[in-house]
Formats: C-alpha cells, structure tokens, sequence
C-alpha cells in the first residue's frame, strides 16, 4: 500500500498557497502526470473533480471529491470512483518562518495488480515531483520580478 509525504518550506503565504492548491482547474498546465482535469459539480467548499492521468500509452480516469477547509488552511481530497481501490490525499499550510509548511500526504492502492505495477513507479515518481511543481508554480505566479 503505497503512501508518500512530505513537508516543503516555501516563501509564500499559507493562503497563496492554498489557493494555488485549491486551482484544481489549472494541473493539466503544470502537474506531472495530469493530462486533464474537469470539475464536474461545486458546491461552496467542496467540489468534485475528474482527473485524468497518463504516462505514455497508459492512462486512467478517477474521479474525487474535494474539500477546501479555508480556514485551517487545509485540502481534503476522497476518492469516489476509478482504478483505485484507495486513495487519500491531505495537504496542510502551516504558518512558518519566512513563508508556509506545506505538508502533502497521499495514500494509495491501485485494483488491478497489474496496474500497480505498470503505475507504480510512475506515481511515486510524480508524488515526489509535486511539491516542487507547486512551488515553482507558485512563484510563476506570486513571486515579484525585481
């Protein structure tokens, strides 16, 4: 059963970072793995996403329900439907020191043990690519050219 976390310090605000966090509708422009993502209803602080991933010629589809916990600040993401046979994912923005703690946690289990297999090594891959590729979108975004 495959689970990763980390905790990442970067120079943005823990609401920046939520925020980039929370714009679901922007993965497929920077997110390793992330060929599409569709939100398919919101409802105030919760809505619920389909995400598409793919490496070379394998590609899957889930779909998740996604809590945005503003004041924490905190994102709650719950598998609804997919290739998983689990997946949970958290992220916590603490205040700290010259910016944020980002913690990111992800737990997973893929169905089919065939698809763990050939995904496996992929997913733990991006996972360990996430959180710079957040940070450096954050900083696309945020950060103030001299």
């Amino acid at each position: 059963m495959p689970s990763f976390s980390n905790v990442r310090r970067v120079p943005f605000t823990p609401q920046e970072m939520f925020d980039l966090v929370a714009d679901v509708e922007r993965y497929p422009e920077f997110l390793p793995m992330c060929d599409s993502l569709k939100v398919l209803s919101r409802d105030d602080n919760v809505l619920t996403a389909r995400m598409g991933v793919g490496y070379k010629a394998i590609s899957e589809t889930f779909t998740c329900r996604v809590t945005l916990k503003r004041d924490d600040p905190a994102i709650l993401v719950e598998y609804l439907d997919g290739p998983f046979r689990r997946l949970e994912n958290r992220w916590r923005f603490l205040p700290a020191p010259g910016g944020t703690d980002v913690d990111f946690y992800v737990d997973y289990e893929f169905r089919s043990p065939l698809l763990a297999i050939l995904m496996g090594v992929m997913f733990d891959k991006a996972f360990r690519q996430f959180s710079a590729a957040f940070e450096a979108r954050a900083c696309k975004i945020y950060c103030r050219n001299s």
